[in-house]
């Protein structure tokens, strides 16, 4: 809730959404169409001045949100609920606007998140209300092998060999929360928690255990691929369309309540 309307000069987290079809990903780019480029317009045509958004976090080309956290500077000229009903009229279908929470002014959407989670989503038998949210893979999976190998990854801290080769971080570790598969009927799911993650990392992983679930890869190979710190050890990304972030948590403090 707000303390009082308007109140010029605040910081807002704004939870949204988004296919990521059809998008270069989150960040804005000059020569693509972003997710955080079209929000940035829209929030700016309802505010009637310039607005910028900051992410929790940036997602690939591809790559969907069920949450998605950014924080904007600006004065609130409607109630919330006004608010998120005028932004959802602007946005596209395929990205929305779920909660708006006034916070401190230092609280930042990227660097205060505690957590983010990820889910893969694989299905094994051609379902054409699937393809745009799940990757086809049709290979026979031993998900115990999958798990067994996942959870090593609880005990490790360098994600090096899951990164990119070009990025700007200054380091390569990561506190990883949860990692596991789950199978429903013909279809699985890579549930994925950490502190912060690597730019491509959830896909190199994912690709990875695939691997040790068709019986190609032991969980002492894949240790071994933690300690090379080089990305060509790993297996390929699998595709963008079936990740999803799903959550990002922050500390109860930066919310300012009424």
């Amino acid at each position: 809730m707000l303390n009082e309307l308007p109140l010029p000069g605040m910081r807002y987290f704004i939870q949204l959404s988004y296919d990521g079809t059809k998008y270069s990903g989150w960040q804005t780019q000059h020569n693509a169409v972003a997710v955080q480029q079209v929000v940035t317009q829209c929030l700016s045509t309802l505010q009637g001045t310039e607005v910028e958004c900051v992410g929790s976090g940036r997602t690939d080309a591809g790559v969907h949100a069920r949450v998605q956290v950014a924080h904007v500077d600006m004065e609130l000229r409607h109630e919330p609920e006004e608010f998120l009903y005028r932004l959802n009229s602007l946005l596209p279908h395929d990205i929305a606007a779920h909660w708006i929470k006034p916070v401190r002014p230092e609280a930042h959407a990227r660097f205060d998140a505690e957590s983010r989670s990820y889910e893969y989503h694989i299905h094994q038998k051609k379902d054409p209300f699937k393809t745009k949210y799940s990757y086809l893979f049709r290979p026979e999976l031993d998900v115990d092998a999958m798990n067994k190998t996942a959870a090593l990854m609880l005990t490790w801290k360098d994600f090096q060999s899951f990164s990119k080769v070009k990025t700007d971080v200054k380091h390569f570790d990561c506190d990883i929360f949860e990692a596991r598969w789950r199978r429903e009927n013909d279809s699985l799911t890579f549930y994925v928690s950490a502190n912060r993650f690597l730019r491509g990392m959830v896909r190199a992983v994912v690709g990875t255990l695939l691997e040790a679930g068709q019986g190609r890869m032991s969980q002492t190979e894949f240790k071994e691929i933690l300690e090379s710190r080089d990305r060509k050890s790993a297996a390929r990304n699998v595709p963008a369309e079936g990740l999803f972030l799903t959550n990002v948590t922050y500390p109860e403090e930066i919310y300012i309540l009424s």
